[in-house]
């Protein structure tokens, strides 16, 4: 049985209210704002028997809206990057949202991220909708969007359906930092990933080709500390891990990706996905950005895993998964993460 508590409201600087509400099914437990569908805390058992956060959080709605880096949101319309903030369809050119050097990353500027979502409760969690209006940061068509954080047992689940009036790529993803023993760096943690391939990128995190991970800087196939994100030739010019691992699941079945896990805690996630694509991202450029009871965050204090649409995939059909959704068309993104302790 799931227990719901309203939490007492914030006001929010631009305007208006951001709702807080907190899902509890005895397991685990998550605190979720209206604001851009932020999970704001994320509750699991320990090896202690301890319910401990293990997400990266702020204590305001001024600070969520001040800090870059998607603490917690859900990044769109379209996660990651898109090339020059440019997509074209039936030869009609659209220019979007550029915030993050050439191109438009996680939506643009404005992105569903910084938006007042509706919200409801189901029986076992938390409904979320959103209408992004036809050329919202540029894309096109009036777009409906439908998320649903659901707590199953020790899984959190996060469904996303969207639609659209006309044709537009939609990617959307649950952007939490997680952090799985409140310590002050990712190097306590492994990473163990299943996917075979990842995407190279150029200077700018645009995809240039799909390659083998095997033998590669990249390759996670067996338990990995996270320390080696600053000790990896290839990482070096992303100050570590931040890159798009493309998943063997043509037929969009929910398949598992890889597993997070700290010894320190004895807390272990293992994420399954639908979706074509995962990021993997270690927190790199977290440094001054401003949490809970106003701790300044540091470089590598948390690990992102990011299912998602392939960056840049609208431009390169060649890549795969299907970005674009046509009218009348439904997204589906379901993705499931499980607790455990080991």
């Amino acid at each position: 049985m799931v227990r719901f508590s309203v939490l007492e409201p914030w006001q929010d600087p631009r305007g208006g209210e951001v709702e807080r509400v907190r899902i509890d099914n005895g397991t685990i437990a998550i605190e979720v704002l209206s604001l851009g569908g932020i999970i704001r805390s994320l509750w699991v058992p320990n090896a202690k028997g301890e319910r401990v956060n293990i997400v990266l959080g702020c204590d305001s709605v001024a600070d969520y809206l001040e800090q870059p880096a998607y603490l917690g949101a859900i990044a769109g319309r379209y996660a990651n990057r898109i090339a020059n903030g440019k997509i074209s369809h039936d030869g009609v050119e659209y220019q979007l949202s550029v915030n993050q050097a050439s191109n438009c990353l996680h939506g643009g500027v404005e992105g569903f991220h910084r938006k007042q979502w509706q919200l409801g409760t189901t029986n076992d969690g938390v409904r979320l909708t959103l209408l992004s209006p036809d050329g919202d940061m540029g894309f096109p068509g009036n777009c409906k969007v439908q998320l649903d954080y659901r707590l199953v047992g020790s899984n959190l689940y996060v469904e996303m359906l969207a639609t659209t009036d006309k044709a537009c790529p939609i990617s959307l993803t649950q952007h939490s930092y997680f952090n799985l023993d409140a310590g002050s760096s990712n190097t306590s943690h492994d990473i163990q990933v299943d996917a075979k391939h990842y995407l190279a990128m150029n200077e700018v995190g645009i995809p240039t080709a799909m390659l083998p991970s095997a033998a590669s800087d990249l390759d996670l196939a067996n338990t990995t500390s996270m320390s080696v994100q600053t000790e990896r030739p290839a990482l070096a010019a992303t100050n570590g891990f931040d890159h798009c691992y493309v998943m063997d699941n043509a037929d969009g079945e929910l398949q598992r990706f890889g597993k997070l896990s700290s010894k320190q805690s004895g807390i272990s996630m293992t994420v399954y996905t639908n979706q074509p694509g995962v990021q993997l991202y270690g927190a790199n450029f977290l440094q001054g950005t401003v949490g809970k009871k106003q701790q300044v965050y540091a470089n590598h204090q948390a690990v992102c895993i990011e299912p998602q649409m392939l960056p840049d995939s609208p431009n390169q059909p060649n890549l795969p998964g299907d970005a674009w959704l046509m009218a009348g068309g439904v997204y589906h993104h379901i993705s499931r993460y499980e607790f455990s302790i080991e």
